[in-house]
């Protein structure tokens, strides 16, 4: 299924095998190899195709039909959205201190007992 799908995904962006290649450092021989699938990639490529394509992992190996990443059902809510399009944008250090923050308020969660007011 990988090869079916590698080769549908590098015809849709009008790429040849010897294209495709040169922007992983592949061999043309070895992206053939790939979509005949007489050669197995390794899971780094695998994930570069994927970021590449923009699919899932998932999609390239044939575990589901559906070409987009999926997100948790959770992160589509657009309060919970926003915060992590705030996050991945802030600086190391922010995103650093975020999750000492985080940390801090799991281990005090945890010593809370069912029924206590928050304080």
């Amino acid at each position: 299924m990988f090869g079916k799908r590698l080769r549908e995904l590098r015809k849709q962006k009008k790429l040849t095998m010897k294209e495709l290649g040169n922007l992983f450092n592949l061999a043309e021989s070895t992206i053939s190899g790939y979509e005949n699938e007489t050669r197995k990639p390794d899971m780094e490529i695998i994930k570069q195709f994927a970021d590449f394509f923009e699919v899932s992992v998932d999609y390239l190996l044939g575990r589901t039909n559906d070409p987009s990443p999926s997100l948790p059902e959770e992160l589509e809510d657009p309060e919970i959205s926003v915060f992590f399009k705030d996050y991945l944008s802030s600086p190391k250090e922010k995103q650093e201190e975020l999750r000492k923050i985080w940390e801090i308020i799991k281990v005090r969660e945890a010593g809370r007992k069912p029924g206590d007011k928050q304080k």
